[in-house]
């Protein structure tokens, strides 16, 4: 779609947004999604900017690090001379996760609720908090892409609500919730028992919501499809899409994957994806190997976390959870997400496949978090390329396609 065809798609969802002489929140994702967000941002503001009180942009971290100034400019495809001279008045703001004092107590799920929503995993009470500063606007729009995910099944809608701009206490909620069901049984599948969490905490958001859900040309990163409306409705048409477009099925398994990171995954955290995303077509007892030279450190927010916990796969949790429940629940997701599939068999770990890290960390921490090493300088692309009739897989832009087999084995079935 040109940004012409796209703005002749959405300019009448913009003019029928009843938002004239309101304060609007554009809640965008951070840089680790590739999509024209910037295309889309210039178009919002061209129409909602004339009739609105103010217009500003929120980042959907999550749990990941700030942005800079300048680096949300980059997001919106603008440099800072420009939003000095065209938007002067839009702020850029980042969500501050992890600041008791920037949220705000919007209710609590309780446990009767929880149980329904996780299929009887769960019954706990859930809190349920929300970037303060958001609360202070009359509408809020969100402008994504969707993908599949590890967490949600498809990313997008209202997951830039929760975890995107929400509290750590759902957000390490549901991500549990997602790692005892598994990465492979939520991946590329919908609605989740994570989703229908992720959907209900967003009702308890007292502001109007609409969105704005993009699916992305998997190689030229152009759009495919742009779809408006309510979070939930919106989400459901991309998700329709994007499973036909990015999820890519394989007739057989490989014995090797070289999955190759993008410079936008610029730590260990998101680079996970390159793992994930590719886990479902790595044999039994196969390698998954994640290059990425760029790849220094694990995360500047959680690295420090993983390094006492390491990578492990669910059960290994599960057998001492106890011990492990004191760690924030989203981080221990995170670790069997990269680990992928395993068991505990007479109080010893049996991970399904080997995942080697070939990156800027060291092999020393690499030993430490329970992974292989590779000397990324060892690592020739070559030698990979064009030998999938070996049972050798290159994938060279690894974690937003998912590949699965053909015929799933049934550990990844629903």
């Amino acid at each position: 779609m040109s940004p012409a065809q796209i703005e002749t798609q959405i300019a009448p969802f913009l003019q029928n947004l009843a938002v004239s002489g309101q304060r609007v929140l554009l809640v965008v994702p951070d840089a680790t999604r590739t999509a024209p967000v910037g295309t889309l941002f210039k178009i919002i503001h061209r129409h909602l900017a004339p009739r609105v009180q103010k217009l500003d942009v929120m980042v959907a971290l999550g749990t990941h690090k700030a942005m800079t100034q300048s680096e949300i400019c980059a997001r919106l495809d603008i440099s800072q001379s420009e939003k000095n001279a065209l938007y002067p008045d839009v702020s850029l703001l980042n969500h501050e996760w992890d600041n008791p004092d920037a949220l705000a107590h919007l209710g609590t799920l309780p446990s009767k609720e929880i149980a329904a929503l996780s299929d009887g995993l769960f019954a706990m009470d859930v809190p349920v908090t929300f970037n303060k500063t958001a609360l202070s606007y009359d509408q809020i729009l969100i402008l994504g892409p969707v993908f599949p995910h590890e967490v949600v099944g498809f990313s997008g809608g209202n997951k830039y609500l929760f975890p995107g701009i929400g509290g750590p206490e759902i957000l390490n909620f549901f991500h549990w919730l997602g790692a005892v069901i598994s990465n492979a049984k939520i991946i590329g599948n919908g609605p989740t028992p994570v989703r229908k969490v992720v959907d209900r905490a967003a009702q308890m958001v007292p502001v109007p919501k609409s969105a704005i859900c993009m699916v992305v040309h998997p190689k030229s990163g152009e759009l495919e499809g742009v779809f408006c409306g309510s979070p939930e409705d919106a989400w459901r048409d991309a998700a329709h899409l994007s499973n036909k477009i990015h999820i890519v099925r394989r007739p057989r398994a490989f014995h090797t994957v070289l999955s190759r990171c993008p410079l936008m995954y610029d730590d260990l955290w998101v680079g996970g994806k390159a793992m994930y995303k590719l886990e479902p077509v790595v044999a039994d007892g196969g390698e998954l190997i994640i290059y990425a030279p760029h790849i220094t450190e694990i995360s500047p927010v959680h690295g420090a976390l993983i390094e006492e916990i390491g990578y492990h796969c669910r059960d290994y949790f599960l057998a001492d959870w106890p011990k492990f429940s004191r760690y924030p629940w989203g981080v221990v997701a995170h670790s069997t997400h990269v680990r992928g599939q395993g068991v505990m068999e007479n109080g010893v770990e049996k991970c399904r496949i080997q995942v080697t890290l070939a990156t800027g960390i060291s092999r020393e921490i690499c030993e430490k978090i329970n992974l292989g090493w590779r000397d990324v300088n060892t690592i020739r692309v070559e030698d990979y390329e064009n030998r999938e009739d070996e049972g050798v897989l290159y994938v060279p832009k690894a974690g937003e396609m998912l590949y699965r087999l053909e015929n799933e084995p049934e550990w990844a079935r629903i």
